[in-house]
């Protein structure tokens, strides 16, 4: 089982920001009029405009340090984006965009919300978005190169149950569909509000799964358009993305969760069934979890080796 570094790492970072967005102490920092050579990291240029803005983001997440801080941090995220890229780690733009939306759902704003504010801090959402590209990279990057302890063996999972009193792990085991109120992207600061309206109008009329596809073709009988219904089969409560984790666990078997905005559109799932199982896969995605915790707490350890080398064997110049 992939350790949970990357997300831990990665949600870490996030949060920083989070806070600093929710306390509302934002200075505004006015525009480079030039965008010079700062420093050159293996042949890649950081300009004072780079600098500004990580200074600006630095701020905004309460770290502080000024220009000074603000360079060294980009010089680490120019060794991680180069490291990256010779390890073949890349980031998709819609990965990218996904996280940024849901940053903006989890602190209750809208994405245009979310860049103004950034914005007017001085930082941008470009920056925000290079920031989070990188640290999804560079996670997953820590994860392969620290994968030494390798998946879950068939002795660790029987030492796990024998010291357990024989007892194997039980976990949850949902039953879903997914609901989503398409919305096309030229279209979401238009009607996103309207398709909210329209799934918590639907969803409230769920009652099981069997007739979903009947209320849905109602719905769309009656006005609605571009509902899309997929059926997720049978789904672990341990792999349960955390975006949904807490919606699904909420949620009683034949009821519909609550709505969330995603890329795709307006969003819920529907709790078919619940049950409680008991198997080789339950226990060995538990003894996982604890592999990943154990792991976790040496994160920053190997992150600081990690950089340690490329710094040691970066060529770093000032023109």
């Amino acid at each position: 089982m992939m350790t949970k570094l990357k997300n831990r790492l990665f949600a870490y970072a996030l949060s920083a920001l989070a806070a600093g967005l929710m306390t509302g102490n934002i200075t505004l920092s006015p525009a480079m009029a030039a965008s010079q050579v700062a420093v050159i990291v293996n042949g890649n240029a950081i300009t004072n405009y780079d600098i500004q803005r990580r200074a600006a983001f630095l701020q905004l997440q309460g770290r502080g340090g000024g220009t000074k801080a603000a360079r060294e941090d980009m010089v680490d995220e120019m060794l991680r984006r180069v490291e990256m890229k010779k390890r073949n780690i890349s980031v998709t733009d819609g990965e990218v965009n996904r996280a940024f939306a849901g940053f903006a759902e989890r602190n209750r704003m809208s994405e245009a919300q979310l860049s103004q504010m950034l914005n007017q801090a001085g930082v941008t959402a470009d920056h925000f978005k290079t920031y989070i590209r990188t640290q999804m990279g560079w996670g997953r990057l820590l994860s392969a190169r620290f994968q030494s302890e390798g998946g879950v063996t068939d002795q660790q999972v029987a030492r796990h149950i024998l010291q357990n009193g024989g007892i194997k792990p039980t976990s949850n085991e949902y039953m879903l569909q997914q609901v989503i109120f398409v919305i096309p992207q030229n279209r979401r600061g238009a009607i996103t509000g309207r398709r909210t309206q329209e799934a918590n109008s639907l969803r409230a009329r769920i009652n099981g799964c069997n007739s979903i596809r009947s209320t849905v073709n109602n719905a769309i009988a009656n006005g609605m358009r571009d509902i899309t219904v997929r059926n997720l089969g049978r789904n672990l409560e341990l792999r349960l993305p955390p975006e949904w984790s807490s919606r699904v666990k909420a949620t009683a078997a034949g009821k519909a969760t609550t709505v969330r905005t995603t890329d795709r559109g307006v969003e819920f799932l529907v709790v078919c069934s619940r049950q409680k199982v008991s198997n080789d896969e339950v226990s060995r995605l538990v003894v996982g979890m604890e592999k990943d915790k154990k792991r976790d707490k040496q994160a920053d350890a190997l992150e600081k080796k990690y950089m340690k080398e490329l710094r040691d064997n970066a060529q770093i110049k000032n023109p």
